[in-house]
């Protein structure tokens, strides 16, 4: 999204920030500004850590992602963030719901009404 496109509506980035947080982890282990970063360079808005930690915290426990912690190089050292085999499962799980709500959403959308709104 760039500067001046008017930004989503927090409730839909709340709603896909799951899904797309799992998706940033799928290319392997990252920690989480990388996937803040990813995200915000995908288009999907800014996120903070604040909303990001307590979720990854919460796939931790749920077995979907391991964490490791690194030390820095030349400064702190950072959790490192990864997929569990039931986390790609779930990653992939979420997807097929995913696309089939857009999907539904879409189609519900194109349909024209008599109510002026296009």
């Amino acid at each position: 999204m760039s500067s001046t496109e008017e930004p989503w509506p927090g409730d839909w980035n709340r709603a896909s920030l799951g899904l797309c947080a799992l998706q940033a982890l799928k290319d392997g282990p990252t920690y989480g500004y990388a996937i803040i970063t990813a995200l915000e360079a995908a288009g999907l808005g800014t996120f903070k850590g604040g909303t990001l930690y307590p979720l990854l915290a919460r796939f931790e426990t749920a077995g979907w992602v391991s964490v490791e912690w690194r030390p820095g190089e030349s400064g702190p050292g950072r959790k490192y963030f990864s997929l569990t085999p039931a986390g790609l499962d779930e990653l992939a799980r979420q997807r097929r719901q995913w696309l089939a709500f857009t999907t539904s959403t879409t189609a519900f959308l194109a349909i024209p009404t008599d109510r002026g709104v296009s």
